[in-house]
């Protein structure tokens, strides 16, 4: 199962935090949201299709991100839960811990913002439009 949205990026993308990354459909961020890659999204986590985020609450899911702009790729993997209720209405986050909360799509992510390729964060500082497919297994 695959879906795939939008968002772009903004000049304070700082790609700093070192256990999550967000994307948010808010339009503006200060320049303490280290975690936040994206801004304007298309979806929040309560978009996602419902067979995707069926999929995405199942204990054994493998969930992967694979995030694109103009001129560089990145994938990061993690796992699906239960406790995921996946209903949050501006923010999708991807973590490195086991923390739930109404934003995760994701826990034990194997990367968090500050470990994503330096070209796509320097196309997201630029404000270039962020491709952003979910896919689930």
């Amino acid at each position: 199962m695959e879906y795939v949205f939008f968002a772009k990026g903004h000049p304070n993308v700082t790609s700093k935090h070192k256990t999550t990354f967000e994307v948010t459909k808010d339009k503006e961020i200060g320049k303490n949201a280290d975690c936040i890659i994206g801004v304007a999204s298309d979806e929040s986590i309560k978009d996602i299709p419902e067979d995707i985020r069926k999929a995405i609450s199942c204990d054994n899911a493998t969930v992967k991100i694979y995030l694109e702009t103009e001129n560089a790729f990145d994938s990061i993997t993690g796992r699906g839960n239960h406790l995921l209720t996946l209903d949050h209405p501006t923010d999708i986050v991807c973590r490195k811990s086991e923390f739930v909360c109404s934003r995760t799509l994701m826990i034990k992510a194997d990367k968090a913002a500050n470990d994503l390729n330096p070209n796509l964060i320097k196309d997201l500082r630029e404000g270039k439009q962020l491709k952003v497919k979910i896919s689930v297994s």
